[in-house]
């Protein structure tokens, strides 16, 4: 029996793109017999809670992701007609330190890169790649893009980056077929990048729908995305109605060609181990300067802003503070 594990997905969290509930998604993948599953929403992490309590209490291990923007040049410029241009990059938790990461990431991408889509940079991504896994997305991802442009050179050289950043074993280069032209060429410069670069492959079907016959929600949803009609021809509209959770035959038939882009679902999925405890009351940790603890920074801080507030600062005041 085949085996195979979803490490690119799209929940209904992925608002108006996204069509799979995840309640849904649980028992369809029960029945599958599937054991593991990623969720990689468009830039958010907002739906993870929720994703992973229903996948835990189905037996089903859940993968902590996220497909981030990457801005075209620097997250804060902000240009028109030039920096409203972007591309993707799934990204997945290993451990605990890589979901704090990518928690830090989505979140300097909504508060500091936020033009159009919430953006990351090359930058940040190398400050915060500790314990994470990435993938180099589908075709709206910079690595197919370049090969799609016949740039096939700057291709190679980016993966480099990307090895450089998050190391050797955990950069790999994703194969989707939803028997698009472009995925073809994209696909076979992915297996000679492979081969030149010893960089793993991984397939992945960029999953929106549970269902193939789905597609037609999936469709009314990028149309209320976008303003438009299910009659207008001139919209935003995937090119096939292959965006859904194929089995793993699916998967294995489709990618016969190189067994081990399905077998590396399945080596990510054990690799990928976050932990959420919520029996816990998780206060965050503040940096301070040193020479403080935490309470002392906090008493000092106070006492700062008891002075600028009140022209006389009684015992009584000081009193109060102290309680407080």
């Amino acid at each position: 029996m085949n085996q195979f594990v979803h490490l690119h997905l799209h929940t209904n969290y992925s608002l108006l793109d996204g069509a799979c509930d995840i309640k849904r998604l649980a028992r369809r993948l029960v029945e599958m017999g599937m054991k593991s599953v990623a969720i990689t929403d468009h830039g958010v992490m907002y739906g993870v809670v929720d994703f992973y309590k229903v996948m835990k209490s189905n037996g089903i291990k859940p993968i902590i992701g996220c497909e981030v923007y990457m801005a075209k040049r620097r997250m804060t410029d902000m240009e028109p007609k030039i920096d409203d241009e972007h591309y993707h990059l799934v990204l997945l938790a290993k451990d605990n330190r890589g979901y704090v990461n990518l928690m830090k990431l989505v979140s300097n991408a909504f508060i500091n890169g936020f033009y159009y889509k919430p953006r990351i940079d090359m930058d940040m991504l190398r400050q915060f790649s500790t314990g994470l896994i990435a993938l180099s997305a589908c075709k709206a991802g910079k690595i197919p893009d370049l090969i799609l442009k016949d740039e096939y050179d700057k291709a190679k050289g980016l993966v480099y980056k990307f090895q450089d950043i998050f190391g050797k074993d955990n950069f790999f280069l994703e194969l989707q077929d939803h028997g698009m032209l472009e995925q073809k060429k994209i696909n076979q410069a992915l297996v000679r990048l492979s081969r030149e670069t010893e960089t793993p492959v991984v397939a992945t079907n960029d999953v929106h729908y549970i269902l193939k016959n789905d597609s037609d929600v999936h469709d009314a949803l990028l149309c209320i995305q976008t303003g438009k009609t299910i009659a207008d021809t001139h919209r935003l509209k995937f090119a096939s109605n292959e965006f859904y959770l194929k089995s793993a035959d699916e998967m294995s038939s489709i990618f016969s060609y190189i067994p081990e882009a399905i077998d590396n679902t399945l080596k990510i999925a054990q690799r990928c181990n976050v932990q959420l405890d919520f029996n816990t009351i998780h206060l965050p940790t503040f940096k301070v300067p040193e020479g403080f603890t935490q309470d002392e920074y906090l008493r000092k801080l106070c006492y700062e802003g008891l002075y600028e507030r009140y022209p006389v600062v009684t015992s009584q005041i000081k009193k109060r503070l102290d309680y407080e």
